[in-house]
């Protein structure tokens, strides 16, 4: 059985059957590749650049299948739907504290300017130039605040950032969209002597609310015993010597007292205080 295979690969050898064979396979393996070669599909959210032997030849590729001449014509895709990037950075402040910030950047590619941006920095823009200009931008900013300004104002500190970043990778059709501080850590000896400011600072509104709630209890009290005296003085002013004998004589039940002294007893006001 070998032999019998083996002679009708020597015959095929000999009539050429397999090199033709091979032949036809690599042909229509080429033709394959030549065949997915000749075009590219650009999706929603990316622009096309056609460029030939490194030149952009055309910029307006639109979304779906574009044809490009094979092995001499690439379709580079750049994408221009909005990304997220974060960075960590270290800056110092304006009073010379050390300050690590976490920086989340929103940003897009103006459609419009996707071949400047190839042409002169090409796809890899993110390292290239955006995180550097995220890094300069930060600390320069930090460096006009002091560090209780960066905690304090940390909004006019990130739209500065925004406005600075913006102005620097502007040229390169980078637009910034957004531009936020997600965390701001600090040396752990500002970091203490925060934590110190902020106990002493609630201490001194707890004793100024102490203070306050005091002060209004005396002036309620003061109030009160004021009320009291006038009410006093204008209870003392109606009792008349006629109205305090008219109410004894009213509530008296007749019974004579049992010691008197020199004066008459209906002398009444005498015995109550009476002048």
């Amino acid at each position: 059985m070998e032999n019998l295979i083996e002679d009708l690969i020597e015959r095929l050898i000999e009539k050429g059957g397999i090199k033709k064979l091979i032949i036809r396979l690599v042909i229509i393996v080429f033709a394959i590749i030549t065949i997915f070669a000749s075009f590219k599909t650009i999706k929603s959210g990316e622009v096309g650049l056609k460029v030939r032997f490194g030149k952009i030849v055309d910029s307006s590729l639109k979304e779906g299948f574009n044809l490009k001449i094979p092995y001499i014509e690439k379709i580079v895709k750049v994408n221009i739907k909005v990304q997220k990037i974060e960075n960590d950075v270290s800056g110092a402040s304006k009073d010379l504290q050390d300050i690590n910030a976490k920086i989340a950047v929103n940003y897009h590619i103006s459609s419009d300017s996707a071949s400047t941006l190839y042409k002169k920095v090409g796809n890899d823009y993110a390292e290239t130039v955006l995180n550097p200009a995220i890094q300069e931008s930060i600390k320069s900013i930090l460096s006009q605040y002091t560090a209780e300004e960066v905690i304090t104002t940390r909004n006019v500190v990130s739209q500065k950032a925004l406005e600075t970043l913006q102005s620097k990778v502007k040229q390169y059709g980078i637009v910034i969209d957004d531009f936020n501080i997600i965390n701001l850590s600090f040396s752990a000896e500002y970091s203490k002597a925060i934590e110190e400011k902020q106990v002493a600072e609630q201490q001194v509104q707890t004793a100024k609310q102490q203070l306050e709630k005091s002060k209004i209890e005396s002036e309620r009290k003061i109030v009160e015993a004021e009320a009291e005296a006038k009410a006093n003085e204008l209870k003392k002013k109606t009792l008349s010597k006629e109205l305090i004998e008219k109410e004894f004589i009213e509530k008296w039940d007749g019974k004579l007292p049992s010691v008197t002294g020199g004066n008459s007893f209906f002398d009444i006001s005498s015995l109550l205080g009476g002048k």
